[in-house]
């Protein structure tokens, strides 16, 4: 299950925070902050889809992460891998290589990471 846009801003603000109460969440947010209902519906959502739960204190929620963010991630590259580069890595790596302008140091540190990443195979 995918987060839209707006869940997954909060849910990376959940991630940050570890640990959040609403008005903690609304204190993240950059002004014009949203409306507290418009906050409470995306928690609901997300907590319906399995990403986030809740601990009570009386009337108060304690929301914390039930996925991590770098599995979320993961799942999400995989997806855009197979669904736009054949399922290919290969053609997936080299699209990113030749068009997010990366610098030469940004390229060779890169390639350090595949040269470490090989090393372990």
């Amino acid at each position: 299950m995918q987060l839209s846009k707006t869940e997954e801003e909060l849910m990376n603000i959940i991630w940050k925070q570890k640990r959040a109460f609403m008005k903690d969440l609304l204190e993240a947010y950059p002004d014009p902050k949203p409306a507290t209902t418009t906050i409470a519906t995306l928690l609901k959502r997300m907590a319906d889809k399995g990403f986030i739960a809740y601990k009570s204190f009386g009337r108060s929620r304690e929301y914390y992460p039930l996925v991590k963010k770098k599995d979320y991630f993961s799942k999400h590259v995989n997806g855009l891998i197979k669904n736009f580069f054949n399922n290919s890595p290969g053609q997936f790596a080299s699209f990113f290589a030749q068009e997010t302008n990366l610098s030469k140091s940004e390229l060779e540190e890169l390639k350090k990471l595949i040269d470490q990443e090989i090393e372990k195979k």
